[in-house]
């Protein structure tokens, strides 16, 4: 199906001013980019109507138990942590030389990735769109676990080059969902001993599992499971969230456990995912603030109250690369 004139329009008309806005504001310093964030944030508030009902409409289903103004409050703040994190990425030049004082890792947080890396089984690292994602991933790397992230190419092909770019001057390796040629690259990270970086809240078109998120079932990614048992490598749950006592965040790690030969693998790879999203539900519960509350999380919904669809198993190594 073509996409209309306009709309064609108005992704270049977005794609030109991103472009121009990135340039301009590549320079500026981290508090410049921090306070204009936070401006574009509350801006965004007022006049994005559409964005603000739909963030209400997601923190009543979440929070049912606060009252309407303690929810705009969220969403506001969500906003405002929104933009902040854009420009934190456009204005890292500013202080990537200090960016693991800027990004810590809590307790034995960094031992922790490099012990599991050096098992050379590789790492599954599952996390969410909390806090700031992009710099969770530059912090990894800069503490010397090479990595990659499974990412979805958005409609903008300059806004996809510009993150593909940021990731890359970080160490960072961006495998592209829909490429054909990710499937084989999934494999080497994992027989290269890297770290595999996947995003499981939100609801996106691939392969997964109904397992509760505050309170409602949600369809959430299967892979980290299904990855797990056919490469034996470890799972590590984290959480970018901001540090609230200074600028900055703090990566906060989990690992998760798992039975590598269970005598029913849809069963581990169900209770696999659903401890992973447990952890990321409860770090979203902890930092209201810090989520995409404008995403439809729950917009797949079982086909009966007593009949949950089935996604397929992840494809055989040959079928993932085409062998």
């Amino acid at each position: 199906m073509s996409v209309p004139w306009h709309t064609r329009a108005r992704r270049r008309l977005r794609s030109a001013a991103i472009g121009a806005l990135v340039r301009l504001l590549s320079g500026a310093s981290l508090g410049w980019a921090l306070s204009f964030g936070a401006a574009l944030g509350r801006l965004a508030f007022r006049f994005a109507g559409a964005t603000r009902r739909q963030m209400l409409a997601n923190l009543a289903r979440a929070f049912p138990e606060k009252p309407l103004q303690e929810r705009e409050s969220i969403a506001r703040a969500a906003l405002v942590h929104l933009c902040q994190c854009a420009l934190e990425v456009v204005a890292v030049r500013s202080y990537d030389d200090r960016l693991e004082e800027y990004v810590t890792i809590a307790g034995d947080g960094e031992a922790l990735l490099r012990e599991r890396v050096a098992q050379g089984r590789g790492l599954i690292f599952v996390t969410g769109h909390v806090g700031n994602w992009e710099l969770l991933a530059r912090r990894i790397g800069r503490a010397g676990v090479p990595n990659a992230v499974i990412a979805r190419r958005g409609h903008d092909e300059r806004v996809n080059a510009l993150m593909e770019r940021f990731r890359a001057a970080g160490g960072v390796t961006t495998l592209w969902r829909d490429d054909p040629s990710t499937g084989r690259a999934l494999i080497r990270t994992f027989r290269e001993g890297r770290a595999l970086g996947i995003l499981i809240d939100q609801d996106t078109r691939v392969q997964g599992v109904f397992v509760p998120f505050f309170g409602r079932l949600a369809f959430t990614p299967r892979a980290v499971g299904d990855l797990a048992l056919r490469f034996g490598a470890p799972v590590v749950v984290g959480f970018c969230r901001r540090a609230g006592d200074r600028p900055g965040h703090v990566l906060e790690l989990t690992e998760v456990t798992y039975n590598p030969t269970p005598s029913d693998p849809e069963m581990e790879v169900r209770r696999i995912t659903l401890e992973c999203s447990r952890i990321l539900e409860a770090a979203i519960r902890a930092h209201p603030s810090e989520w995409v509350w404008m995403h439809d999380r729950w917009k797949t919904r079982p086909a009966s109250a007593g009949e949950e669809p089935q996604a397929n198993p992840m494809p055989k190594t040959g079928e993932m690369t085409g062998s």
